[in-house]
């Protein structure tokens, strides 16, 4: 059986008719979202909002960024307002949803859109993808949400529907320009937007990786997979190359008064731009020192343990020293106190090291509760 995936000029396929008429009933309700109703009275998706929301998004759950996007919204409500903001606030602001390299890649193209553009995206993909930081997925997205271009739009959630919807059996990634043509074939000519998050949203409810709630689909009917049975051996992945593991050292030094000494990381490369405790020279490809000969300067440094942290590609164990000193900050570096502390720029695996030497050190004055959240790489 093959799923249909032909529409015409004038009115979409079955199978888009049905992701879309499911989509107007049971749409998840997003702070970055225009809904179906509210789209019908005539309210247009802010693009500013499409695009941070979408930045935000990669390789990042909708229930961890929710609160980011509300905190920045809020702070900054227009891209106007994010292009003047200093970097550093941004960097403090970004801390904890990792890789970085978005969050110095959003206020460079913030800048250009008011410098070069007058404040407004582009409406077409390559003006989108002439932005940094905006992709292909990214152009895509923003050109369908924001400007209901037809623009293919294909996240990890879509490649599981239609991987599945078509019985594809190439591995991904190889098979991202099959998936991303049968997306093209499938797409209506008046609601690309929302045919772009109905399914998104069909692939985080229903179409979920693990024990899919097919009998709910309102795709089942066009679905080989469903029809054979073998819903859960789609998407068909790749082997996973192993990760290398590095090693490294972070010192975390205290003073009398509670305050922790951080210093900030080059503005290029890993984790760039963001806080730190003085850590060893580690990087994706070398070792860093581990022992407390690498210490920056001379103290009753005591081994805090080790927090091992997962980057995209390589795992970083770094082994935590501990030391309470009395001394001024060395240059470049300066003490943070308890009350700072928690605005810092820090990254989440330097939030785990300063907790594991100095527990709740972290927390937000008056926030009970343990280590900050894990699951995220950072970048």
């Amino acid at each position: 059986m093959n799923a249909p995936t032909i529409r015409t000029k004038d009115e979409p396929s079955p199978i888009a008719a049905a992701l879309l008429d499911w989509y107007d009933r049971h749409h998840r309700r997003l702070p970055w979202r225009v809904g179906p109703a509210d789209a019908r009275a005539g309210l247009r998706a802010d693009p500013y909002r499409v695009w941070l929301s979408e930045i935000m998004l990669q390789q990042t759950t909708v229930q961890a960024v929710k609160p980011y996007f509300e905190r920045f919204t809020a702070r900054w409500p227009t891209v106007a307002a994010l292009a003047t903001a200093p970097t550093d606030d941004i960097m403090k602001a970004w801390a904890g949803l990792g890789y970085y390299s978005r969050a110095r890649n959003l206020k460079t193209c913030a800048e250009l859109v008011v410098e070069r553009h007058g404040g407004r995206f582009p409406d077409d993909l390559e003006g989108l993808k002439a932005l940094p930081g905006i992709g292909d997925y990214t152009a895509a997205a923003i050109a369908a949400i924001a400007f209901d271009r037809p623009a293919a739009v294909v996240d990890g959630n879509v490649e599981r529907v239609v991987t599945r919807l078509c019985a594809i059996a190439t591995p991904v990634p190889a098979a991202k320009p099959e998936i991303r043509a049968r997306v093209q074939a499938l797409l209506p000519v008046d609601r690309p937007g929302d045919f772009a998050q109905a399914t998104m949203d069909l692939g985080a409810t229903i179409c979920t990786p693990r024990r899919p709630a097919c009998p709910l689909c309102p795709i089942s009917h066009g679905c080989e997979a469903f029809s054979d049975g073998t819903q859960e051996t789609f998407p068909v992945k790749a082997p996973k190359a192993v990760k290398p593991v590095r090693v490294g050292a972070a010192f975390v030094a205290e003073n009398a008064d509670g305050a922790v000494l951080l210093r900030k990381r080059a503005e290029k490369g890993l984790l760039g731009g963001m806080s730190e405790p003085p850590t060893t020279q580690w990087t994706s490809r070398a070792d860093g020192a581990t022992d407390i000969d690498a210490a920056p300067f001379a103290a009753k440094w005591r081994d805090a343990g080790t927090v091992t942290h997962v980057f995209t590609h390589f795992e970083l164990r770094l082994r935590v020293f501990h030391a309470r000193v009395d001394r001024p900050a060395p240059t470049g570096a300066w003490w943070s106190s308890r009350e700072d502390v928690s605005g810092e720029a820090l990254p989440t695996v330097m939030k785990h090291a300063i907790e594991t030497a100095i527990p709740g050190a972290t927390r937000k004055p008056g926030v009970a509760g343990g280590r900050p959240s894990t699951g995220r790489n950072d970048q």
